[in-house]
């Protein structure tokens, strides 16, 4: 039994309407699902991902308006990075940056790959990873960006962490994680390379020790959670029952409508979920008009419009 790799990131913005434009209209991701936050109905939760929508590909956001701004520090996920198919598209993207005033860095090689860090409109930190054509997901043909210079979907994560050891016994001893390689990070600290599956792009979670860092406090332009792919609610069910033989707390499976859920806390504080493939985002729309208008899982509408007049309009 094995996870198959990152399934989706979800952040937290406070301004829903400008994290619309820069995903969409920037990085040129498709909007593949507007609903709600199930646990907080007066808050969106964005689904950016690729032309379908795959398992793998999305970057997601909860819209707390409330929110403070996001304090970087340990227990952290401090970086996503997605995926781009070449060199090229890296050249690319830091013209397109440039125009748009995006801040980012230099294009730098991280561990054999070509890597472009930047960060959203709240400080959101995020990098464009090549990966050599590596199969994955495939960018939506009517995005502002160019199919072949588009984001194919979800590299990696970097997890900062006070105890990297505790953080890294969940990760193989309980997820069948691999340790792979380490490199050094641009501040001079050393990074371990954990992937599952298939390996390579898509599968990776960054591990850096940083044992002199504040606990970081979670807000606007920082990530809530990490998922994790499983195939199917079976093997899902098996996860659990090793994640809480383990001694750590979960959640029981929760049906997501678009997906199944589990949640844990790995002992540094960083919320992981492991999440099933299916049944997808077009289970309640067609894919040519996935997230054109508010989706609604079944047991919330009932109560659509009470929901929809809660919600400020995005455009």
């Amino acid at each position: 039994m094995e996870l198959t790799g990152l399934h989706h990131v979800t952040a937290i913005t406070k301004v829903a309407s400008e994290n619309l434009a820069f995903y969409t209209q920037t990085l040129g991701m498709r909007l593949v699902k507007k609903t709600v936050n199930q646990d907080d109905v007066s808050a969106y939760h964005l689904f950016y991902a690729d032309e379908a929508g795959n398992a793998g590909t999305d970057m997601t956001f909860f819209d707390w308006a409330m929110s403070a701004p996001h304090r970087p520090g340990a227990g952290d996920v401090s970086t996503t990075a997605l995926r781009v198919a070449s060199r090229e598209a890296l050249d690319w993207w830091v013209a397109r940056f440039d125009s748009l005033g995006v801040a980012h860095g230099e294009i730098e090689e991280v561990s054999g790959r070509a890597r472009l860090t930047f960060t959203d409109p709240e400080g959101q930190r995020l990098a464009l990873v090549t990966d050599d054509g590596a199969p994955g997901g495939t960018p939506w043909d009517k995005s502002p960006v160019p199919v072949e210079m588009g984001v194919k979907g979800l590299d990696a994560v970097t997890l900062t962490v006070r105890r990297a050891a505790a953080t890294a016994k969940v990760l193989t001893d309980v997820l069948s994680f691999r340790q792979t390689r380490t490199y050094q990070t641009a501040d001079g600290y050393e990074a371990v390379v954990y992937e599952t599956g298939a390996g390579g792009a898509g599968t990776e979670v960054h591990l850096v020790e940083r044992p002199d860092l504040p606990q970081t406090r979670q807000g606007a332009g920082g990530v809530h959670h990490v998922a994790f792919r499983t195939p199917n609610a079976e093997e899902q069910r098996e996860w659990l029952k090793r994640i809480t033989a383990a001694g750590l707390q979960a959640s029981q499976q929760i049906d997501r409508f678009y997906f199944q859920s589990i949640y844990f806390r790995e002992p540094n504080g960083v919320l992981f979920e492991i999440a099933t493939d299916g049944p997808g985002f077009a289970t309640d729309e067609s894919r040519e008009h996935m997230g054109e208008a508010l989706a609604l899982p079944p047991f919330l509408e009932p109560h659509r419009a009470q929901i929809e007049a809660g919600l400020k309009p995005l455009k």
